[in-house]
């Protein structure tokens, strides 16, 4: 997908130095985005070092929010259902139109009628809906992650090296997105770059958040106009669920949900495959562990989930009222962002330095009201994606120096551009297993995705 050239609206911020930058509510507010944030892990950790779990921080126009970095205090916001709001229509920078429609933090923070965005009865009923309609057959979506990844794997197998990223983690959860979808297949190449705009915290965000909406609104209108999708597990993909689920939802709070889930499945899971796999040829003791059985791999992406969650940071927070957390005072409306990264290396959480085994408490996926409803699918796309990658191509090598790999910063996560690796082509084994038929069909022919 071509995007016309950026647009920004906000004011630029000032360079550093300025006494702008340290100057914002009467006190000293770090940027945690741009020039002055990267790599940001240095700077989250000294934000714990000079306040502790709370730090007044600057994100994306330099907006100013309070990050929690505490693995309890953070743990605690997000167990809160009275203290701490999701409607960021109760945000004072919302309140002041500070952030208008096309500033880079709309996408992520601006109100919409989802159940990120609830709370109390109305968060709920639209939990309800999401969370029965992603109920799908746990056996038989395994069945399917694996013939999309055998034929992800068959497309470089003869060559010897492949790209990890680009040619693998980046497809897998989108084909098995789209599948859950009812989307044709070749649609999802241009929604998977608009959702790249979306979370990048830019000025593209705005454009990418439009396009992905327009893709939705779209797949609702097919549907209802009787155009269902057939493929899926039981014949009804997620559209079609959420349509007909009893809590009644609105067309457009469909729309927003689908777009919500699709953004929150891809991308995550994308991070954790691509992590893993990362973690898997660049450490040793972890590849040992994990081949001896010594750690199964679900515990292996626990591990990665505890050093690398997938988003690092989460703007989704408002206070309800004057508080106080870990200490900071904090006003009605302030934004609060989750250190998500930060908190899970927290040392009151963990001992510095040595990996967490036999540990799920990472907060990668949240926890409290508002935990990740699709957590589960992203888990199965991940593991069931690296262990036939694992299973089919044995001897994978990174083919070049780890400190050569690409890294694009998006301010709320870090993601790995490529992963070049080599191995020996596997021998073939005669035919593959038939693939799904939507997936292997023409131009035309429907899939779906998670």
């Amino acid at each position: 997908m071509t995007y016309p050239d950026p647009r920004s609206s906000s004011a630029p911020a000032p360079p550093p130095g300025c006494p702008a930058h340290a100057q914002n509510a009467g006190g000293p507010w770090q940027r945690i985005y741009g020039p002055d944030a990267e790599p940001l892990a240095p700077v989250l950790e000294q934000l714990r070092r000079q306040y502790g779990d709370v730090a007044p921080v600057l994100v994306p126009g330099d907006i100013p929010a309070y990050l929690v970095l505490g693995y309890n205090a953070t743990r605690d916001v997000m167990q809160s259902n009275s203290r701490v709001v999701c409607d960021s229509r109760r945000g004072r920078v919302y309140q002041d139109g500070r952030i208008p429609a096309d500033h880079p933090l709309a996408p992520m923070t601006a109100y919409q009628p989802v159940v990120a965005f609830e709370d109390g009865v109305p968060h709920a009923r639209l939990r309800s809906a999401v969370v029965d309609s992603l109920d799908f057959n746990r056996h038989s979506l395994r069945r399917y992650i694996g013939r999309y990844a055998n034929r992800l794997i068959d497309c470089v197998a003869s060559r010897g090296t492949a790209d990890l990223v680009s040619e693998y983690a980046a497809q897998l959860p989108a084909l098995v997105m789209a599948w859950m979808y009812g989307m044709p297949e070749e649609e999802s190449p241009a929604l998977v770059a608009a959702v790249r705009d979306l979370t990048s915290g830019n000025e593209r965000a705005a454009e990418g958040n439009a396009f992905v909406t327009r893709t939705m609104e779209e797949l609702v209108r097919r549907r209802r106009a009787g155009e269902g999708a057939d493929n899926t597990i039981g014949g009804r993909d997620f559209v079609s669920r959420l349509l007909d689920h009893e809590a009644g939802l609105s067309d457009q709070e469909v729309v927003e949900h689908l777009r919500m889930i699709f953004v929150a499945g891809y991308t995550p899971t994308v991070a954790l495959i691509a992590n893993t796999l990362l973690v898997l040829l660049t450490q040793r003791q972890f590849s040992r562990d994990l081949t001896s059985g010594q750690m199964t791999l679900p515990e292996a992406l626990e591990r990665v989930l505890w050093d690398h969650p997938p988003i690092g940071l989460l703007p989704t927070r408002w206070a309800a009222g004057d508080m106080t957390i870990a200490g900071q005072q904090i006003k009605a409306g302030d934004m609060i962002i989750l250190g998500i990264e930060a908190a899970n290396a927290d040392p009151a959480a963990r001992e510095p330095g040595r990996p967490v085994v036999h540990n799920s408490g990472h907060l990668a996926f949240s926890t409290g009201p508002h935990e990740c409803p699709g957590r589960d699918i992203g888990q199965a796309i991940a593991e069931t994606g690296i262990d036939i990658l694992l299973s089919t191509l044995r001897d994978l090598e990174l083919a070049v120096p780890e400190a050569e790999l690409q890294w694009q910063s998006a301010w709320v996560s870090r993601r790995l551009l490529s992963l070049p690796v080599t191995f020996t082509p596997p021998r073939v084994r005669g035919v593959r297993a038939p693939q799904p038929e939507a997936a292997v069909a023409g131009v035309g022919r429907s899939v779906g995705t998670a």
